[in-house]
């Protein structure tokens, strides 16, 4: 099969729970963290074949603001992971047209990495080949209830009033204001659930459900998924005639 889609029927913009880290080192009798470390490589491959598959925005999935229940030994291991992949990354995404963006809620992150995420974001500002925003110390739930009370204190100021509320307006205070929708949300590692992410933002998304754990999610699998979400009809609660 070839690795190239119809980009004309391509999503343009597509999220990813990757997910599965853990079980495929546990399979192989190693540490969860050498998972996470080759889930992070897969990350290279995967966005590199976003410009021939038609892809502009790429939004991944990496810690969670649920993630912070796991053992501090692969918390800090996480962490550490983040800053390595910004620190042998960073070079390559501003010399090949990658723009990185961060979403989630930075306060409980070191000062250290939040300066090297401030750093990648104002380096690659200029880029424009693939949008690529990693979700990091993000919740769904948290987002939303963050854009309301900046919202809230809109109102409180006399900026805005209740009657300019709805859904346009409370978008523009979500993490991903300048960003689309995704049009297509994939989880790999055979789970079926959407785990707090983009809660708002993929409200008509299409989602595909692989078993390939996220290490082994190649871009042949990709490219397979995209060309099956081309041959979806998306409605968006209308009906076709």
């Amino acid at each position: 099969m070839s690795d190239k889609t119809d980009t004309k029927a391509a999503p343009h913009h597509v999220a990813i729970i990757m997910d599965g880290n853990g079980r495929w080192a546990q399979q192989r009798g190693r540490p969860r963290l050498f998972g996470h470390h080759a889930g992070a490589r897969r990350v290279r491959q995967i966005v590199e074949a976003c410009p021939g598959q038609g892809v502009k925005y790429l939004t991944i999935f990496a810690f969670s603001t649920e993630n912070w229940k796991r053992t501090q030994t692969e918390v800090a291991g996480l962490m550490s992971l983040f800053r390595r992949y910004i620190e042998r990354e960073a070079k390559a995404l501003i010399e090949n047209g990658i723009r990185v963006r961060f979403i989630g809620d930075r306060i409980r992150l070191d000062d250290k990495l939040v300066a090297m995420m401030d750093e990648l974001e104002l380096l690659t500002a200029h880029n424009d080949l693939v949008h690529l925003t990693v979700a990091l110390n993000y919740g769904g739930r948290d987002e939303v209830t963050r854009a309301a009370k900046r919202l809230a204190f809109e109102i409180e100021q006399g900026r805005l009033t209740h009657e300019d509320v709805d859904a346009e307006t409370l978008s523009k205070f979500l993490d991903t204001h300048v960003l689309p929708d995704p049009d297509l949300v994939i989880r790999t590692s055979g789970e079926a659930r959407i785990s707090n992410f983009l809660l708002w933002q993929s409200a008509y998304s299409e989602y595909e459900f692989v078993d390939t754990l996220w290490p082994d999610f190649t871009a042949t699998e990709f490219a397979k998924v995209l060309s099956s979400y081309g041959r979806r009809n998306r409605r968006f609660g209308a009906v076709t005639v």
